[in-house]
């Protein structure tokens, strides 16, 4: 299967083609993917070098001529280093464009911490107004980046990882959708996250939602489950442990509830490593998230005894 990285160039310059609003900005990383789109717009496709506050300042200065750019680096150089330009450029300047990320919170340990970012969705959570979209497969990913593309000028974030689940699903980019129902507590497997919290959670009697697009938060999606499965919540995120139970509570304000975040610990991990063992070392492998949802519901059940 390729990964959703090697549906990124290709999409994207068939977009290039078909909107000539469409412009991508590069700094070195991805310029490969990019050479033929290149030669047939070469004023639309822009590579700035290394140099990544250029590169999100560049394409804010696109976005103010009308063009919807389309931005990408690793998600450390993209949302970590220039993000003094991501609030003031395109936040306070209120333009719009579409942030592609690769290597995700861990996928090339080889590169060690700097390449690295788990938290990269909790710092755009400081600004107003991003949509996030955290695709678990290629086929997904491919349909998100298109409506991020076509979504007038908003500001968009879409993360892409080489961890991928076995399938694509139909996702539509607002709503989670039900991949499993119980009774006994909601687990809401993030993007990559869902085959894994799926055999995790093999016999357990609590419903999974599976989230590609996680800011606007289905708060909707989420107070439907459990009005069946119970207030008892479970996040399970490819990046820092805990991003979304802000979120969980805003949902469930009303209700008496319990939330348990499970993500990327902040604790740094100063060995290279395997992506694998980086999952096993965060507890996202699936036989620590039973250990730890399988804990969470019981004792949920235990507190609601009379």
């Amino acid at each position: 299967m390729d990964t959703m990285r090697d549906r990124f160039a290709p999409v994207v310059s068939r977009l290039l083609d078909e909107d000539p609003r469409v412009a991508v900005v590069l700094a070195e990383i991805g310029k490969d993917g990019f050479a033929e789109a290149l030669r047939r717009h070469p004023d639309r496709v822009i590579n700035v070098g290394i140099r990544e506050q250029l590169l999100v300042g560049a394409a804010a200065g696109l976005a103010l001529t009308g063009l919807r750019p389309v931005v990408h680096t690793f998600a450390s150089f993209l949302v970590e280093r220039p993000f003094e330009q991501v609030k003031l450029d395109l936040g306070h300047q209120d333009t719009g464009a579409v942030l592609v990320s690769a290597a995700a919170s861990f996928d090339w340990p080889a590169g060690g911490y700097t390449h690295m970012a788990p938290g990269d969705v909790a710092l755009l959570d400081t600004l107003d107004g991003w949509t996030v979209h955290v695709p678990g497969h290629p086929d997904e990913a491919e349909t998100l980046l298109r409506r991020a593309v076509a979504a007038g000028d908003d500001k968009v974030y879409v993360r892409l990882s080489a961890q991928a689940n076995g399938q694509g699903l139909a996702v539509d980019g607002q709503h989670f959708l039900t991949v499993r129902e119980g009774r006994s507590g909601v687990v809401v497997a993030v993007g990559p996250m869902l085959d894994t919290v799926l055999a995790a959670t093999e016999g357990l009697d609590v419903t999974v939602l599976y989230a590609t697009t996680v800011r606007p938060f289905d708060a909707a999606g989420l107070r439907r489950a459990t009005e069946t499965a119970g207030t008892d919540v479970v996040l399970v995120e490819p990046y820092l442990a805990g991003t979304s139970t802000t979120a969980v509570s805003e949902a469930l304000a009303d209700v008496p509830h319990r939330t348990l975040g499970l993500g990327v610990g902040r604790r740094e991990l100063r060995r290279y490593g395997t992506i694998e063992e980086h999952v096993a070392a965060h507890g996202l492998d699936a036989r620590s998230l039973r250990e730890r949802i399988g804990g969470f519901v019981r004792a949920g059940r235990v507190s609601v005894r009379p």
